[in-house]
């Protein structure tokens, strides 16, 4: 290579790295900014969910003291008292509810339980459960209780299957022991009933009087 070149090649590095400074010097605040914003919202991010853990584990730590508390009206006020949002919300009200029925507080038990069913804050899941558990109260309205099954038991609901073991029950509490084997024999033969249901639909069968191995009535 000629000298001439080499000087070439030296003034063109050189240029090279003046434009490159230049570039830095004007837009490098951009980078620097950049950097900064990932930086704070990992560190954010971070704190944000230390905050929430710490505030589901207080959540927590009210919960188990109010449980072990023995006298059962004193659970039911301590875990009524707790003041929870979304999942942790539904939680408290079902173990309130829970609470308040072993304490014979029904009424306050339906309360509770009505208004986490329609509590939209929560999920869906446990809106239906609690209107499930509502339903299984001790109640004189046999009417309204054995509507809210039969909503409850409709299919692709989330507790159907225990909804319709409810009707079931409630026809053997009315006489009505034809109805009650039927219905059992559906819960037996439906595609997602547990081993454990099954097992008390058809026992129940057996109890009153039917037979495990006829195929169920249509609806």
């Amino acid at each position: 290579m000629s000298d001439s070149d080499s000087f070439i090649n030296e003034v063109t590095d050189e240029v090279r790295r003046d434009a490159l400074y230049g570039y830095l010097r004007r837009y490098g605040w951009i980078a620097v900014v950049v950097v900064v914003g990932l930086v704070g919202g990992a560190a954010y991010n971070e704190y944000s969910k230390a905050q929430t853990r710490s505030a589901a584990e207080a959540i927590g730590d009210q919960m188990l003291d109010a449980l072990s508390t023995d006298a059962a009206e004193e659970r039911a006020a301590a875990l009524a008292a707790i003041d929870a949002a979304g999942p942790s919300a539904a939680v408290a009200a079902l173990l309130t509810a829970a609470s308040q029925q072993d304490a014979g507080q029904i009424e306050a038990a339906a309360q509770t339980l009505g208004g986490l069913a329609v509590n939209t804050d929560v999920p869906e899941i446990y809106r239906d459960l609690a209107a499930l558990k509502a339903a299984m109260l001790p109640s004189e309205d046999t009417a309204t209780r054995m509507t809210l099954l039969e909503t409850l038991a409709q299919p692709g609901a989330s507790f159907a299957l225990i909804a319709r073991e409810q009707i079931g029950l409630m026809q053997i509490e009315a006489g009505d022991t034809d109805a009650a084997i039927a219905t059992m024999r559906l819960i037996s033969e439906d595609a997602g009933v547990t081993r454990g249901l099954r097992d008390r639909a058809q026992t129940l069968i057996v109890a009153l009087g039917g037979d495990i191995t006829a195929p169920a009535p249509a609806e």
